[in-house]
């Protein structure tokens, strides 16, 4: 099934007073907080449109999925010319063998749900690895590639957050064109724990946050003390010991001064033996490789991944547009040792297993990676929605739906949402424009610092499914065992935190929230705001380094200025207009300083159209509201409906005569009920759907006329 984007939403009545916000500028006092965030491919006029195809593979040449595929597809690429497109027709591949793509070409389907890359002896929905432990898809010059650290040289002087250069002690060997990794060592020590537990592994200014104590804290910690201070995971996504870092891309070479095409975005100090060091295709033990620049996959499916689905690295400039990803484990998307790559208008979702562990995980940014762009995607349905490990410098998620992050064996606890954590390193990646069930930053393997969170809804609840083991219903708003609940969360260490125009909870189901929640009143006391939280302490550093400016809460029912006075918000902190992928839609969606807080997401608006359109098990939709969509024109008919006792009401008003069909979905995607089925003429009409001898539930009514559909959710109690 291919999913197209939602062109044209028709918006409820009171969106008609949308306030557009004028175009202003706020910012932090703290000129370390924020910085020049121009990700992915914009900064070069975005993704090219290819139209010459080099060679066109067909899936009915591989019996539709019953042959391997695989050879044939590298074949083409392999022989493809740069810049050109392998086309691959609609209909199923088997690719058992990983394709890689290590030259600047596009791969391309005829759509996500139409063209379908399985590999068969990958991943096990609802069961884990397969026998073969491999991805579908690289872009870059193979699996393990990295930075070659034969050719690090050690800075000259210190590298200020801002400038365009560094000065190394030899600029031999570094040329214009190169992509180069910038990193420190992280100075920690053994530093005071700001929870009081002994002491823990840290830099002197807690800019860096190992996971170790000492004493050891068992079950917790990711080294033990008693075996000193030399661990493998310090290794595990960076060189060694130099988490904080960035990819760049060399401008040009005087001497010993290499200029940058882009700003830094954190200091890098001598003191820490700052270092630059080149990628070379004979490099790190072996597995080197130079960055592949330009490539592409767009408009297909890929099923069964078990090392991960689709994996750049060593990547710049590349990117995956308009795919769906699902049942994979590891990373659906991964992103390794790359700059400026994309991925975009996809879908992600329904991981093999919904466990942490490294195993469901729907985007990760690892090793340095650098100003990446995830844009106007959805990821549902696995543990987590994303992880940012070891980097994520200058990178922006912008414009994404994220939600259903379920532990299918502890469904009841909340998980981190949008986030840019879960291993030490990660600094100034912003989150703009999406919807998330919460914002937070882990500290489950140290700290991320330097985040900024704007304009983004972040509710505050998970949207209601079955769990992926035993069909339960998770429903975060009506089981109040459920928790942590929070919009916004940061766990201990979390330091120099900024968000701005957020809009906060979910409107009329704040009942029994707090503002800034104290975790000694348990997670069954949802708050809007958990700041420094880690289990039953409370690290007060993350609140007081935190930047909490013109928020609308719907607690309270007001916009909250904490470190300022109000100023006008701008539009954007990365985009210089409206986004195209918004249509006829208001932008920004998020405005806490307007009468309509929030207006419509195209990524959500797209889910709901999946959903329904496929009437898709284990997702709902992600709000209460009733939701449609408008293939073109004005609108032929309005529709809404009402609960009475017993029973739902649904009204509906046709423009002109036109075949009604209307029908009642279950939540595991059969039609159940058809309630109407025939010839209706302009007007008004009603349908009562009674719902005395109806099970306990959620349902969906999908209504649809000659060119128009409208879905609505609703609970039978």
């Amino acid at each position: 099934m291919n999913h197209p984007f939602l062109r044209n939403v028709l918006l409820v009545t009171a969106l008609m007073s949308f306030y557009h916000v004028a175009h202003a500028d706020y910012t932090p006092a703290d000129s370390l907080r924020f910085t020049k965030w121009n990700p992915g491919l914009n900064s070069v006029g975005g993704i090219p449109n290819r139209t010459q195809v080099s060679a066109t593979v067909q899936a009915s040449a591989y019996g539709n999925g019953s042959t391997e595929a695989s050879s044939a597809i590298q074949s083409a690429i392999d022989n493809c010319p740069a810049g050109q497109v392998v086309q691959l027709s609609a209909g199923t591949f088997k690719v058992n063998n990983l394709v890689l793509i290590s030259k600047g070409i596009t791969l391309r389907g005829a759509g996500s749900g139409k063209t379908i890359l399985q590999k068969t002896n990958g991943a096990i929905k609802d069961s884990g690895l397969g026998a073969d432990a491999q991805p579908l898809i690289i872009i870059g010059p193979g699996r393990w590639v990295g930075p070659d650290s034969a050719t690090s040289r050690n800075l000259a002087a210190d590298a200020n957050k801002g400038a365009n250069s560094v000065t190394v002690a030899n600029g031999a060997g570094f040329a214009a064109g190169q992509f180069v990794l910038l990193d420190e060592l992280s100075g920690a020590s053994w530093q005071s724990d700001r929870l009081g537990q002994g002491q823990v592994f840290a830099s002197p200014d807690y800019r860096v946050v190992w996971k170790a104590h000492n004493p050891t804290i068992q079950y917790v910690d990711d080294f033990d003390a008693t075996t000193g201070t030399h661990w493998d995971p310090m290794g595990w996504f960076c060189r060694y010991d130099r988490p904080t870092s960035e990819i760049k891309e060399v401008a040009g070479v005087s001497g010993n001064v290499i200029t940058f095409t882009t700003p830094l975005h954190i200091s890098y100090r001598t003191s820490h033996t700052a270092q630059l060091t080149r990628y070379t295709p004979t490099g790190n033990g072996g597995n080197g490789g130079v960055q592949v620049t330009y490539a592409g996959v767009e408009g297909l499916t890929v099923t069964g991944g078990s090392d991960g689905a689709i994996r750049f690295e060593v990547a710049s400039y590349c990117w995956a547009k308009d795919v769906e990803v699902t049942i994979w484990v590891g990373e659906g998307i991964a992103v390794d040792n790359s700059y400026k790559c994309e991925v975009r208008d996809s879908y992600i979702h329904y991981s093999a297993v919904w466990q942490p562990g490294g195993g469901s995980y729907c985007i990760s940014l690892a090793d340095g990676s650098s100003e990446i762009l995830v844009e106007n995607c959805i990821t549902v349905l696995a543990d987590k929605m994303m992880v940012v490990r070891c980097c994520g410098a200058g990178s922006v998620f912008g414009y994404n739906y994220t939600d259903q992050g379920i532990i299918n064996y502890s469904p009841g606890w909340v998980e981190i949402g949008l986030n840019a954590s879960h291993m030490v390193g990660p600094h100034h990646v912003l989150f703009e424009g999406n919807y998330g069930f919460n914002w937070d930053s882990d500290n489950t393997h140290g700290n991320s610092i330097y985040m900024t969170v704007f304009r983004n809804l972040l509710s505050g609840f998970r949207s209601a499914c079955r769990n992926q083991t035993d069909d339960s219903l998770i429903d975060d708003v009506d089981q109040q065992n459920n928790g942590p609940k929070r919009c916004i969360g940061a766990m201990s260490y979390s330091y120099w935190m900024t968000f701005v125009g957020n809009v906060l909870g979910t409107q009329g189901k704040m009942g029994g929230w707090e503002y800034d929640r104290s975790v000694a009143n348990g997670w069954d006391a949802p708050g809007i705001w958990l700041l420094g939280w880690d289990g039953a302490m409370i690290d007060t550093s993350v609140e007081k380094t935190a930047v909490r400016d013109g928020n609308w809460d719907w607690l309270q029912s007001k916009q909250s200025w904490h470190n300022s006075t109000p100023v006008t918000l701008q539009n954007s902190l990365y985009l210089t207009g409206k986004p195209a992928f918004f249509g006829n839609c208001p932008w920004p969606w998020v405005t806490p300083e307007g009468t309509v807080k929030t207006a419509v997401l195209p990524a959500q608006a797209r889910f709901n159209t999946i959903m329904f359109d496929s009437a898709c098990p284990s997702c709902l939709s992600a709000s209460l509201i009733n939701g449609r969509k408008n293939t073109a024109g004005p609108a032929p008919f309005t529709a809404s409906s009402r609960h009475l006792a017993r029973s739902v009401v649904f009204d509906y008003s046709l423009d002109n005569s036109s075949p009604v069909r209307m029908e009642i979905i279950g939540i595991n995607g059969k039609k159940l009920y058809t309630l109407v089925n025939e010839q209706k003429t302009a007007g008004n009409h009603s349908v009562v759907f009674n719902t005395s001898n109806v099970p306990a539930g959620i349902y969906f009514c999908r209504l649809t006329t000659n060119n128009d559909a409208w879905a609505g959710k609703f609970i039978v109690r």
